[in-house]
């Protein structure tokens, strides 16, 4: 398992990435790398713009799955959204169900935590459902 604290910033997408990367290669995971930096950007940015600090991401190995989590300190759960062609912004967690195996969020009394999961051999499982975990 990784764990990190972000910083409460703009450099926390960045720092998320360089993460994930890091610990899917120590893993021999680097086939998956790619899509999990790309969702982990997407939680970051959102609860940057959504939520409050503190904010961290743990990176766990269970099984053939990969789970990255990323804990805010605002209890809001997020939800998925429409977006029109000319909107810039709504697009996020429609990206996140559209290329994790599952995804959700649970709230606690000192935030959320908002999750994903893939998997770590092509043809893995792809139902797309969000539950509680």
């Amino acid at each position: 398992m990784g764990s990190w604290a972000l910083p409460w910033s703009t450099e926390a997408c960045r720092h998320a990435r360089e993460a994930v990367r890091a610990a899917l290669r120590q893993w021999g995971l680097d086939d998956v790398a790619d899509t999990a930096e790309l969702l982990v950007s997407e939680l970051v940015g959102n609860a940057l713009r959504h939520a409050r600090a503190p904010l961290t991401l743990n990176c766990l190995l269970l099984g053939d799955t990969v789970c990255c989590v990323v804990i805010d300190g605002s209890q809001d759960l997020p939800r998925v959204m429409g977006a029109d062609p000319e909107d810039e912004n709504g697009r996020g967690l429609a990206l996140v169900e559209l290329l994790a195996t599952r995804w959700g969020s649970d709230s606690s009394p000192a935030g959320k935590a908002v999750w994903f999961e893939l998997p770590t051999r092509p043809g893995g499982a792809s139902a797309h459902a969000e539950d509680d975990r």
